[in-house]
């Protein structure tokens, strides 16, 4: 008992440390660029529309195709965005927007939202017979927690409300027996919630339902408490997509609350009449535009398979692999369980309500998975909410314990790698940037700034903070082009010096700097930021075996000579 105590006690002081760690690396900021929707699907738009900051709307923001709900951006991004402008305006923080604040407050937000799983693992544990301290410190040790989750992704929401979800439809009475339901409002709430979110919530949040279902049909014999439940659901549910449509509908036709305030009943009828008209549900828009083959097609095309075999390893490791072998075994069970008169009694929910615990948590994992998989298009980002299953899963039965050093060592290179070199050089670039553009030498003599990006994620402007009304400063993003391409707007920049305060900068990563040289043009200051590797342009091995392994791992900042 007492080493049990001491193990317990030493789990408690990890969990701790890692979860100061998660808060820690967040303010620090983690320089790591997973994927452009970390900021072009909340704090860019939302630095737009609140600071008034020059920004680059993406299309599902555009009124003429809103595919994506503004509700969470404005709740998150939106939020945070209003506290530091308020703080500027009543003079309580003289600079409070910069870049730094920028980037961190929006994350510092979602690094907070992310102990929703550390809850909600703390809620489920004893429910579903796992060790606590072993699976919150699997949770908070794992890279997916620490990077994925202090970002501004819709998927991150999407596996808090999965987590959520999974709290309010497992329950049990002190004797261990099934508890009778007593959520269906919130439970029918949070589907809506993280269907707007983003609609492939519905994939997340099959089994949890039918898992809720089960339980229903198990501990009511009224017809009428049944029907009670549902009806709780679908009311909720309704009403939480009301707002959801009203609110989405009054941003993107452009109809603001603070109008409605000033006029009259007459032309208060013709609001609604015209907000009736222009109806916008956000989900419907998205599933129209991703049911479309083609449309996925731009984004890249992926085998079916590649969830399975590359991003559940690539993002949870030897605990995917583990969970698909516990797989294999469940269905050999179930197959030969099925076959018996009493497994079809009971249907699918009676198999969920009254297998064990660790079957139906591979069912919250891989049933979601084989969903996601029909869709040509996988990134691994779409199945970090499954990190909760998973979790509870790997700690029950001590797992995990037999690979604890190859956990440890994965999500040290995982880290490692997304956390800060994977685009690693582009966030400190803009800041680099951003404290250039607004120098007391750019202050006191107006300069215009080109700012050319080139073989990098598209970069947030945002991130530059620069206002609307300033028309001093030019973004190009030519994204991957090609030689000739780049090398001709680059040879256009520079015949086109036509002040004595004009300053143009390329931005490029140390793999294409070669490819600058033969522009015929030439740089009069060269800024190399380290680390940053660039996976569409990678490093030369036999470069990055010599001395010279820093330019390849490194992004440069190019200032052209305007004497040449």
């Amino acid at each position: 008992r007492g080493a049990r105590r001491g193990a317990a006690m030493g789990a408690r002081a990890l969990w701790a440390l890692l979860a100061a760690l998660r808060a820690g690396w967040c303010l620090l900021p983690q320089t790591g660029y997973l994927h452009p929707d970390e900021f072009f699907q909340a704090p860019e738009v939302m630095a737009g529309d609140i600071l008034n900051l020059q920004v680059y709307y993406p299309w599902e923001f555009l009124s003429s195709s809103p595919c994506r709900t503004v509700v969470f951006p404005l709740m998150t991004s939106g939020v945070t965005y209003w506290a530091i402008k308020s703080l500027q305006q009543l003079d309580i923080c003289s600079s409070c927007i910069n870049s730094y604040t920028l980037l961190v407050s929006p994350r510092l937000l979602f690094t907070i939202f992310s102990f929703i799983l550390d809850y909600s693992v703390y809620r489920l544990a004893p429910i579903w017979e796992v060790d606590l301290w072993k699976a919150l410190v699997l949770l908070a040790g794992s890279y997916v927690t620490l990077v994925f989750y202090t970002r501004t992704f819709t998927n991150t929401l999407e596996g808090l409300l999965f987590a959520l979800l999974m709290v309010l439809v497992s329950s049990r009475k002190s004797n261990g027996s099934s508890a009778e339901p007593t959520s269906s409002p919130l439970i029918g709430v949070i589907t809506t919630v993280g269907f707007f979110n983003r609609p492939t919530f519905l994939a997340f949040a099959l089994m949890p339902l039918l898992y809720w279902a089960g339980l229903i049909f198990d501990s009511q014999k009224s017809v009428k408490t049944i029907i009670n439940h549902f009806l709780k659901l679908i009311l909720c549910a309704c009403f939480t997509a009301i707002v959801f449509i009203t609110a989405d509908t009054l941003y993107f036709t452009s109809v603001r609350l603070d109008n409605l305030y000033s006029i009259n009943k007459g032309s208060l009828f013709d609001v609604i009449a015209q907000l009736h008209e222009k109806m916008v549900v956000t989900p419907f828009n998205f599933l129209s535009y991703n049911l479309n083959p083609h449309n996925l097609a731009l984004h890249g095309s992926h085998p079916r398979v590649t969830h399975f075999t590359v991003n559940g390893i690539m993002l949870f490791g030897i605990l995917h692999i583990l969970a698909i072998g516990a797989g294999f075994k469940m269905l050999k069970k179930y197959v030969h369980q099925l076959i018996r008169v009493k497994s079809y009694s009971r249907g699918l929910p009676g198999l969920l309500v009254h297998s064990e615990g660790s079957p139906t948590l591979l069912l919250f994992y891989f049933v979601p998975l084989a969903f996601l998989s029909l869709f040509s298009h996988q990134e691994p980002r779409f199945l970090i909410p499954l990190i909760m299953p998973l979790v509870l899963f790997s700690a029950s039965h001590n797992r995990a314990m037999k690979w604890k050093h190859l956990i440890v060592i994965f999500n040290l290179l995982g880290a490692f790698l997304f956390g800060c070199l994977h685009q690693g050089g582009l966030i400190p670039c803009l800041f680099h940037l951003e404290q250039l553009i607004h120098s007391p030498a750019s202050s006191d003599h107006p300069r215009h700034y080109t700012l050319l990006f080139a073989h990098t994620y598209m970069p947030p402007r945002f991130l530059l903070n620069i206002k609307k009304t300033d028309m001093h400063v030019e973004v190009i993003d030519m994204a991957g082009s090609g030689e000739a391409a780049l090398c001709q707007t680059v040879e256009q920049q520079a015949s086109n010096f036509t002040c004595s305060n004009c300053y143009v900068f390329v931005i490029v990563p140390g793999t294409v700097r070669a490819t600058i040289t033969k522009c015929g043009v030439s740089f009069k200051n060269e800024t190399l930021i380290f680390p940053h590797l660039s996976m569409e342009d990678p490093p030369q091995m036999p470069i990055l075996s010599s001395g010279n392994w820093t330019s390849q791992l490194g992004l440069y900042i190019l200032q052209l000579d305007r004497d040449q």
